[in-house]
């Protein structure tokens, strides 16, 4: 927990300094466990912390006069005491309990004495740490004596760490009892994510959300109350929501309550109504019928139960003391509760609620009435709200209404599904399709289980061909499962099976007058379109579906064609359009739209503010779109993509990587192929950052999978083309330019003739990379020369960056020292100014080896320069390294050390092994400097140090004859 561990590190770091540390807050909130933490740390850190002296008092010994000093000189040696005057001494053994003598009123200063004695001669042997918990249980005589004694121990190695109970936000009151200059520490209360962490880990099991939600609002951050209640509700197996009691356990009750339980019974029964209405107020409880509800809460706040403000809003002291006087109460009580605020709130949603649990027996009256309040509740984006009314509405409902039963069950599942609950949503669902007689309903049931599903479609294929049967002759209900069908073809790279259920979905959808269907079909059919590298039929459904749906401004119906479009304008370069149309999508659907909705539209906008340039910004958008997937429980492929995505940008590539890796698996788990191309492709470009072949390794075996996924989906959108490119980058870091050449054929006999200049610029920045790679550096310069101009038309800076570092590198290999300067310069200003941390980093690391050739004296003259994997090759060989060797060193096949060996002897003009470690020995010894690593590596015998060095930096002269 990130908190508690600076809080900790503070700790630590002040009694270096400082004489003394005190945690204080509220009962529960983690002190001891702070403390505890902190002296081993201590003891981690210092070996040993010397004499510790420790007491931990409990309320009931408060009236036990020097008990807490018999505590905590417990391990006091007698001869500590025998050193000790004789009037001290016999006053502090008899305080003691250790001597006969009694302890009269006048050896109370000896006592004080005899203690302050103690702890100098125990500091004058080594470090003194006094440890006192629950401070505010200290008897009386001996916080006299310890206030007495660390007012007077300046200048002695004498520690204090305390901790002491407070009410919520108020100080310490017994500072005294610590020496001066003690650093007062407040223990906060954890956020929602640690509270959750701490419940799932501390009992052992996961809750369902609802129940994990109402835990941390009760608890509010306090890990004893939340481990409390987690226990509690593991043990009652009851879900949380309305009418829903969150089991809150006896002992908290009494700890909470002892002083309420003793209020007069109308002041009791004002606080149940009161911690029963969900906005309360004195004006509400006086239209509630209560007699003097300002009297009342004047005697509850006298106990620190709660208090109304001056605008006569009443609040708990902790939100588990209003949880705790709600379940304290027996259930009669709180039906007449209920009953009282369901006459005298006026908002329906509330008043639905109080309504139901007013009455908790079938009335179909009622069960009306929560639906109602349910769908506003939603329409006003509280679908767990909904779903809780919705529920209510399903138990209120008659037992001889089944078909009503089974309609409104499907409603709640669907505003569990917009809540996230999923669980809630399935049980729902599998409960209509085992009991229902309606096919139509059956059919509904089956939706909701597919929506349910997330990404994970793969195998789903038998649930829509079983709704498909039910729904024969229900176009509108044909039109549902075809839909469905659809998108789980573009999913699992069906790209032609998805098209034409997507045609059948629309046609279905026009003949049952469904323009909701017809337009989500027509939306799915653009993306398939898209995909397949046919933006004008991609356009063209988008149009169709826009007009049906009267605009970009129709509200729901419109958000996913909004973001097709902005997508589709991303894909064409036009970022600016694309960042502005989902930007604005998302300030529109803010709190009103379902969690899969405000998910698909933040990985959008992570996608076009990496595109853009917006990297800092990517990240807090991909952090977003966690926090939304974090809140369901559930892992999703698309999140940790986003996150994975923002990390290439403007995170680190170690980063990137981990999370890819991630997506990955997540998107295999789901057979979610269409994540998973994307996932791969952002494990590929990760990988690349990290420039060397074994990154570059890691990098073809991914993106070798995107190629094979792209053709196996006949996908030739843009980024797939992208991808493309990538692949022949990293097949040239290898030396593989062949294969990577191959690869360049295929991408531009695959482009379009209107492929858009991101493209085109990918593509001449991989033609660039693999002519430098054959040695054709003039070719390469020029041809990465052109990808930058073409580039500085586009609003795409991180496309620009990539190519000046390839443009800066090929430049600098070539040893034209003032272009490369002038290109990885401007690479370095413009990254580190929108954030583009990892491309920072390379363009850093390329000046600096820029910088170090110009240091070892690298002039025109001499050998050629091999390129970093030939270097590294050539490393290894004249190390020894037999082929294989040199292969898993690398993560290379045993084929590409061949190929690259050989380009080697050509390079350097030997052509024995025994002739090419002669030759790189020479090397060393020419340059001089040509590791730069330190002593060490200049320490070890010539070969050895060039295996070890940055191998771009090593030039190697050209052998004469057979190279002896």
């Amino acid at each position: 927990m990130s908190g508690r561990r600076e809080l900790l590190d503070t700790a630590r770091t002040e009694l270096t300094a400082c004489p003394g540390v005190l945690f204080h807050g509220p009962a529960g909130i983690g002190k001891s466990v702070l403390m505890a933490a902190l002296l081993a740390s201590l003891a981690a850190h210092d070996g040993s912390a010397g004499t510790v002296l420790r007491c931990s008092p409990a309320e009931e010994d408060t009236r036990l006069p020097f008990v807490g000093f018999i505590d905590l000189f417990a391990r006091v040696p007698e001869s500590c005491l025998e050193a000790l005057a004789p009037a001290p001494r016999a006053a502090l053994r008899a305080a003691l309990l250790r001597g006969r003598e009694p302890l009269a009123d006048q050896s109370r200063l000896a006592v004080r004495v005899a203690v302050l004695d103690v702890l100098r001669n125990l500091a004058a042997t080594g470090p003194v740490l006094l440890v006192i918990d629950d401070l505010q249980w200290l008897d009386g005589p001996s916080a006299e004596v310890l206030a007495f004694a660390v007012r007077r121990v300046a200048g002695l190695d004498l520690r204090v760490v305390a901790a002491e109970r407070v009410a919520e936000g108020e100080q310490p009151e017994r500072l005294r009892c610590c020496p001066p200059g003690t650093v007062e520490l407040a223990v906060p209360p954890l956020t929602d994510g640690e509270v959750a962490h701490l419940v799932r880990t501390g009992i052992g099991a996961d809750l369902p959300l609802a129940v994990l939600r109402a835990i941390q609002d009760a608890a509010a951050g306090n890990p004893w109350y939340a481990l409390e209640l987690g226990r509690a509700a593991t043990r009652e197996r009851g879900p949380a929501g309305v009418g829903r009691t969150l089991p809150v356990p006896h002992r908290l009750r009494t700890l909470l309550l002892n002083q309420a339980r003793t209020l007069p019974e109308t002041a009791r029964r004002t606080l149940l109504v009161t911690s029963a209405a969900a906005r309360p107020s004195l004006t509400l409880l006086r239209t509630a019928g209560l007699l003097d509800p300002a009297a009342d809460l004047a005697e509850a706040e006298r106990l620190g139960v709660a208090t109304a403000d001056a605008d006569g809003t009443i609040r708990f002291r902790h939100p588990l003391i209003r949880a705790a006087v709600y379940a304290d109460a027996p259930e009669y009580s709180r039906r007449q509760a209920h009953a009282l605020l369901a006459r005298s709130v006026t908002e329906p949603v509330e008043q639905a609620r109080h309504l139901a649990l007013a009455h908790p027996h079938e009335d179909e009256t009622t069960a009306r009435t929560l639906m109602s309040a349910a769908g506003s509740a939603r329409r006003h984006g509280a679908p767990d709200a909904a779903f809780e009314l919705a529920e209510l509405a399903v138990r209120r409902t008659p037992g001889d209404r089944s078909a009503d039963r089974a309609d409104r069950l499907l409603a709640a599942a669907e505003y569990a599904c917009d809540a996230g609950q999923l669980e809630e949503a399935g049980q729902a669902a599998e409960t209509v399709l085992a009991e229902s007689g309606s096919a139509r309903q059956r059919v509904r049931a089956r939706l909701i289980l597919l929506r349910n599903a997330g990404q994970a479609l793969e195998g789903a294929h038998d649930l829509i061909e079983e709704g498909l049967r039910d729904a024969d002759g229900d176009p509108e209900a044909e039109a549902w499962l075809h839909h469905w069908a659809a998108v789980r073809g573009l999913l699992c790279g069906e790209l032609e099976e998805a098209a034409r259920h997507a045609r059948r979905a629309a046609r279905h959808a026009a003949r049952a007058g469904d323009i909701d269907t017809r337009i989500g079909a027509l939306a799915t059919l653009a993306r398939v379109r898209s995909l397949a590298g046919e933006p004008v039929a991609a356009g063209a459904a988008l149009e169709e579906a826009l007009t049906l749906v009267g605009g970009a401004d129709a509200g729901p119906e419109s958000w996913g064609l909004i973001r097709m479009r902005a997508i589709l304008a991303l894909d064409s370069d036009k970022v600016t359009e694309a960042r502005d149309q989902v930007a604005g999508l998302l300030a529109e659907i803010g709190e009103f739209a379902g969690v899969e909705e405000v998910l698909a539209t933040l990985v959008s906008l992570t996608r076009i503010q990496v595109r853009s340039g917006d990297c800092r910004e990517a990240l807090r958008t991909a952090a977003r779109c966690s926090r939304a997937v974090a809140e369901t429980g559930v892992q999703a492929a698309p999140a940790l993509y986003a996150a994975a995505l923002a990390a290439t940008a403007g995170g680190t590539a170690d980063e990137a990587r981990h999370l890819a890796e991630q997506a990955v698996r997540a998107s295999e788990a789901d057979g979610d192929r269409l994540f998973l191309l994307r996932a791969l492709a952002v494990l590929g470009q990760a990988e690349l950052l990290v420039g060397d072949p074994r990154g570059a390794a890691a990098a073809v075996e991914a993106l070798q999978r995107v190629k094979e996924l792209g053709e196996a989906m006949s996908a030739a959108d843009p980024p797939v083309l992208h991808w493309y490119s990538d692949l022949a980058e990293a097949l040239v870091v290898l030396g593989e330019t062949d294969a990577a050449g191959a690869v360049l054929h295929e991408a531009r006999t695959r482009a379009s003739g209107d492929a858009p200049g991101s493209v085109l610029a990918a593509l001449e920045r991989a033609e660039g990379l693999r002519e430098a790679g054959l040695g054709r550096a003039k070719e390469g310069a020029v041809r990465l020369r052109a990808a930058v101009d073409r580039l500085r038309q586009l609003p795409l800076p991180v496309e620009l960056i990539r190519t000046l570092i390839a443009l800066g590198a090929v430049e600098r290999r070539a040893r034209h020292r003032n272009a490369a300067r002038a290109a990885l310069g401007e690479a370095l200003e413009t990254a580190t100014l929108i954030g583009a941390a990892p491309l920072a980093a390379r363009a850093r690391d390329e000046l600096a080896r820029l910088e170090a050739g110009e240091r070892s004296g690298e002039t025109g003259a001499g050998g050629p320069e091999l390129t970093p994997t030939e270097a590294r090759i050539a490393g290894l060989v004249g190390g020894g390294a037999t082929n294989r060797e040199v292969a898993a060193e690398l993560f290379i096949s045993v084929k590409t050390v061949e190929g690259a060996l050989s380009r080697v002897y050509r390079k350097v003009g030997v052509r024995s092994r025994t002739a090419l470690a002669h030759a790189m020995a020479v090397a060393v010894i020419a340059s001089g400097a040509a590791v730069d690593s330190g002593d060490d590596d200049q320490a070890r015998p010539p070969a050895q140090a060039v295996m070890t060095s940055q191998p771009s930096r090593v030039r190697i002269p050209r052998a004469r004859g057979t190279g002896r």
